[in-house]
């Protein structure tokens, strides 16, 4: 067995990590189980797809070490479940058997690693210390994305429209001549706007517009000189974790 090297402090995955492991080989699942608590890192181990959908994905920072070849449904069929489900989670691949067909089709579909057995211990290690710290910033980032959606559904339709408008360039002046209001009201509904994103400079602002992904659709009456602006943030990507 070759020597695991000690983790860093700050590559060490978070506490609350999880690496679920799917061989239907005991022997393997064992051995792997022994080598992540090695490093202190959580693992449960089991052995078949059923096995993993019937447990489900915790909520917290996790990934899934998954052989290809298991009885019933393959790895790669695991991997094409999970994606309808939209369970994003990284995957890390192994496999006895790889060819180059496979590989590719599996990265390709969003694997983070493909390893062949043998593989060394320390080669898996960082492979899922890796991963585990993407899956770990991802979670970050939902979770101040919904604290700034949180934000801004306190605001009015007209505050929402003048965010909108000043992170696109437009002046105080120009933002009252779209909307038909005074240029008072305009710096009124912006720094409302302003407090309840908490945004502490505009420059604040204009990142939580982008973050947002908010776009101005004309509206019906797009023939006339001004037509009114309804806003409809885009919509972005999220995981869903069971």
């Amino acid at each position: 067995m070759t020597a695991v090297l000690p983790m860093r402090a700050e590559s060490a995955p978070q506490d609350d990590a999880v690496v679920l492991v799917v061989d239907d080989d005991l022997q393997v699942r064992n051995a792997l189980g022994s080598l992540f608590r090695s490093v202190g890192i959580q693992a449960v181990l089991l052995g078949s797809a059923a096995e993993l959908f019937a447990f489900g994905f915790p909520d917290a920072p996790c990934c899934l070490v998954l052989d290809v070849r298991l009885k019933g449904q393959s790895g790669l069929d695991v991997q094409a479940r999970m994606a309808e489900l939209g369970i994003h989670i990284p995957i890390i691949f192994m496999t006895g058997y790889g060819d180059i067909p496979m590989t590719v089709a599996a990265m390709k579909a969003g694997a983070e690693h493909f390893l062949s057995k043998p593989f060394r211990e320390q080669e898996l290690l960082d492979a899922v210390t890796e991963a585990l710290q993407k899956e770990g910033s991802r979670r970050e980032r939902l979770c101040r994305l919904a604290a700034v959606r949180d934000c801004f559904r306190s605001l009015t339709p007209r505050e929402s429209e003048v965010m909108a408008h000043a992170a696109s360039g437009l002046t105080n002046k120009e933002i009252a001549a779209a909307m038909c209001i005074s240029v008072v009201t305009v710096k009124v509904h912006r720094c409302q706007a302003m407090r309840k994103m908490r945004a502490r400079s505009f420059a604040d602002l204009v990142l939580l517009a982008q973050t947002l992904g908010l776009v101005l659709l004309p509206s019906e009456s797009e023939a006339d000189e001004q037509p009114a602006i309804r806003l409809q943030p885009r919509q972005l990507g999220t995981a869903t974790i069971a």
